[in-house]
């Protein structure tokens, strides 16, 4: 036999090899909603309102009901899952510093490794997004001022029973989705993984507070609201959460009331709205899932696809006196994930706690490709999979999430365990603790950090053995004082002008000196 020849049959061996595991080898379809309450994806909060597309998830697939983010605001948690990192170990601290344009995630390991890549919608997971006022506040969380960041949460309806199609954005996304899975399921042989981000249920921008305003609009139509299909938003399901008053609240949820524009009056009718709004723009998001699984069931591509939904956290929804998410409360906190697809188990509900960075190591796990350096995330595939022989080991029985951006005035972290979640701020010494027995008190609403000490103490001892946070702490304290230096130097003359004309601006002008003041004293006096 020539050499030639044999050359010729090796190269044809080889080719039938890639051919054959790119068969065995699963598609991925990932969706990540921005802002989604991930209780409502079991009982008893999937019953507050009807999710057909989640729920079909649930039958099929693998629920994990204690899954939780790893930072409770946009761009850092997305920076979690994608690096399958902490984010203190990519000192992605706010929305405007986040990972490198150039990291590595999963989605990079697939592509090298033969996957058809495609990433389409909201993906904001690197440093440089978000507007000056959020980069600014989280810069000055330090200075003793109290000045409103937000707008005051409200609802607008609008349209009629026939209006479907609300947040326009995320709709045109899905449609460009469906169109790319149409056309993979004509043109390649290739695994393909397609990663697509939501917008909703994500309050939508108040308009009426000019050009610097945040998202406190929660905003849909009748037909999400009312009976539309298998669409109903159970109203005697909506209920009126219980709040500390103001004296007794912990001192960094009280300056989180204040600045999310949430410490005046609000009667039961606007609590319940704002509530019940924001289970039917879930809703809408859930149907936007619906059509890209339908689109994988035409295209006979659904057999072959893991699908996964998660999101960046939740949204508390006038829990805790608060709306948005930056806070470690359960709303804010605690995610959605479900995994359906070949070799997984069908409706199962995961107990085991876990954390978006262990989709890292999963996803690459069940694609069969080896991660690249050290991961913070545990490969989730012994639970999902009967396998005995499945790759990873036993995942531990703690998550950590920590937060470091505006509207909360401390580095905060979250470290639940068991029954308990424990809370730490700053250097563990200036702003005390607080630990929930999350059995016992799922309203989170009696801090027994005394009374349990001992758990408290070991908690504590766990959590630093984890992240050393007074260290970080510092760190971040040091990163926002050098930030907020350089961005005024910037500005030079014009910088009282635009500092005054941030989202805060209104609370700022009636008394700008002693505001000035106030930045002078963090800037130049002692930490």
């Amino acid at each position: 036999m020539s050499v030639k020849l044999s050359a010729l049959i090796l190269l044809f061996l080889a080719f039938h090899q890639v051919l054959a595991r790119n068969r065995t080898r699963p598609n991925f379809l990932v969706v990540m909603s921005d802002a989604f309450d991930g209780r409502l994806t079991f009982d008893p909060g999937s019953k507050v309102v009807k999710l057909p597309f989640i729920n079909y998830l649930r039958e099929l697939g693998v629920t994990f009901i204690n899954a939780y983010t790893n930072s409770p605001i946009c761009c850092p948690s997305r920076a979690a899952m994608w690096s399958g990192q902490f984010v203190h170990l990519t000192q992605s601290w706010n929305n405007y510093k986040c990972l490198d344009a150039n990291a590595t995630t999963w989605m990079d390991l697939l592509e090298v490794n033969g996957y058809l890549t495609k990433m389409m919608g909201k993906l904001d997971y690197t440093s440089g997004s978000h507007s000056v006022s959020n980069r600014v506040e989280a810069w000055t969380r330090d200075v003793q001022f109290l000045l409103r960041q937000e707008g005051r949460p409200v609802t607008q309806l609008v349209g009629n029973m026939s209006t479907v199609r609300i947040m326009g954005k995320d709709w045109e996304n899905i449609d460009k989705a469906t169109q790319w899975i149409q056309q993979r399921a004509e043109s390649s042989q290739q695994p393909f993984a397609l990663y697509l981000g939501l917008n909703l249920p994500h309050p939508y921008k108040t308009e009426s507070l000019g050009p610097t305003a945040g998202g406190s609009t929660f905003r849909t139509s009748p037909h999400w609201l009312e009976k539309a299909g298998c669409y109903l938003v159970s109203s005697e399901q909506v209920t009126v959460p219980k709040w500390l008053p103001g004296a007794a609240m912990h001192p960094v949820d009280f300056y989180s009331t204040f600045t999310k524009n949430c410490s005046g009056f609000f009667t039961e009718e606007e609590i319940v709205n704002i509530r019940a709004f924001y289970y039917a723009m879930c809703a809408e998001a859930d149907a936007m899932l619906g059509q890209l699984i339908s689109a994988l069931r035409e295209t006979h591509l659904l057999n072959n696809t893991v699908v996964i939904f998660t999101a960046d956290h939740g949204e508390l929804a006038m829990e805790h006196r608060q709306f948005y998410k930056m806070s470690m409360f359960e709303g804010s906190s605690h995610v959605p994930l479900l995994f359906m697809g070949p070799g997984l188990m069908s409706g199962v509900e995961a107990d085991q706690l876990v954390s978006l960075v262990d989709i890292y190591p999963t996803v690459l796990d069940l694609a069969d490709v080896a991660p690249v350096g050290s991961l913070s995330g545990y490969s989730l595939l012994p639970l999902l999979s009967t396998c005995s022989s499945c790759p990873g080991g036993p995942h531990p029985d703690w998550v950590l999430s920590e937060y470091h951006g505006c509207n909360a005035n401390a580095s905060t972290y979250m470290l639940r365990s068991g029954r308990w979640k424990y809370i730490a701020y700053a250097d563990g010494l200036r702003v005390p603790p607080q630990l929930f027995d999350m059995i016992l008190d799922k309203e989170e609403l009696h801090n027994v950090v005394f009374k349990f000490s001992e758990v408290s103490a070991q908690l504590d001892k766990l959590l630093r053995s984890i992240v050393h946070y007074p260290e970080v702490s510092a760190a971040v304290h040091r990163y926002n004082k050098e930030s907020f230096v350089a961005w005024r130097h910037t500005l030079g003359r014009n910088y009282s002008q635009v500092i005054s004309s941030l989202r805060w601006h209104v609370d700022w002008q009636r008394n700008p000196l002693a505001n000035e003041r106030a930045i002078d004293k963090w800037l130049y006096g002692s930490f």
